[in-house]
């Protein structure tokens, strides 16, 4: 017995929650819809983040048990799952991914979770490429940022709940029929705001790249720190750039992101002449008494300092 417990000691930490994950998978691959969420008696589903937890939530209803990996305000790309977080994998029965290159850390957690299926929402959507820049041709992973294209996610989400669920599809249709609706609306509601902006002034300059499927789909522009990932890459050469375009165009107010540190934006306004507008919600909701418990509150959060700060200064007739 001591020999066993010395060789079990001898085997890396991460090897040896992988093997304990693979075990406590295959006891349960023949029961994969069954598996009961221990508070609710209901199927545990996991998303990689927040947003699409809320997102999974509408179109599950009362029917699954909806938990996200990361917590509010946690930065996403680089996330390093936790032991505790491998153990709820494998009790899951799918886990649900964004895709496009956004959690670096996704691949490796959803082999680790065994035989759990997993869906990933962007699938169907033909992604805007970064320009511009190291990361150009990369795709952009943050497409929920536009209502329009929000709504794949929904349709993703019905096939892959039903695929868990088969005599739950028609609840998971219309949940998924009522949320578009909602969503259909808020695009309604952000047109009309960003279209009240004068077109010159239809600049939006952020710490991370997130908007771009936002500012396209709004006929707006975007500038940025850096293209994805975090505020590491920030270099003096691209505040420089930044600086002058701002400078060049005249833009009142810039912003930054909640999951990062806007020191470095800051210091952009400071050297620009513009004005610091405020913390934008992008990779991560707010708690439920902040100003994005969802996606819905998010974006109208979010479009509000968008109009307010590039407003600045208009004379109002």
């Amino acid at each position: 017995m001591k020999n066993l417990f010395v060789k079990i000691r001898s085997i890396p930490v991460v090897t040896f929650f992988c093997f304990l994950i693979a075990l406590l998978s295959s006891c349960t691959n023949s029961r994969q819809y069954l598996i009961q969420n221990e508070r609710n008696d209901k199927p545990l589903v996991l998303t990689t983040f927040t947003i699409l937890a809320d997102i999974a939530r509408n179109v599950a209803g009362e029917r699954l048990v909806v938990e996200s990996v990361t917590k509010f305000g946690s930065e996403i790309h680089g996330y390093q799952p936790t032991p505790s977080d491998l153990i709820k994998a494998s009790k899951a029965v799918l886990i649900i991914e964004n895709g496009l290159g956004l959690e670096l850390w996704a691949k490796k957690f959803t082999a680790a979770a065994g035989s759990v299926p997993s869906i990933v929402l962007t699938n169907g959507i033909k992604p805007l490429l970064i320009e511009g820049d190291v990361y150009a041709g990369k795709p952009n992973p943050h497409a929920w940022m536009s209502p329009q294209r929000t709504m794949k996610y929904v349709d993703n989400l019905v096939s892959g709940f039903t695929s868990i669920d088969p005599l739950g599809k028609d609840i998971y249709l219309n949940n998924a029929v009522k949320y578009k609706q909602k969503l259909q609306k808020l695009d309604n509601e952000l047109r009309e705001i960003l279209s009240s902006i004068p077109k010159k002034r239809r600049v939006l300059v952020t710490c991370e790249g997130a908007f771009t499927y936002l500012t396209h789909d709004y006929g707006m522009e975007e500038a940025y720190l850096w293209p994805v990932n975090a505020e590491s890459q920030v270099t003096p050469k691209r505040m420089l750039k930044l600086i002058n375009k701002v400078k060049q165009r005249e833009i009142p107010t810039i912003f930054c992101e909640s999951t990062v540190s806007s020191k470095a934006q800051i210091e952009v306004a400071k050297s620009s002449g513009a004005k610091f507008g405020g913390t934008f919600y992008v990779d991560s909701l707010s708690e439920a008494s902040g100003p994005a418990p969802t996606l819905i509150d998010l974006q109208r959060h979010n479009v509000q300092l968008i109009q307010k700060g590039l407003s600045e200064g208009l004379i109002v007739k």
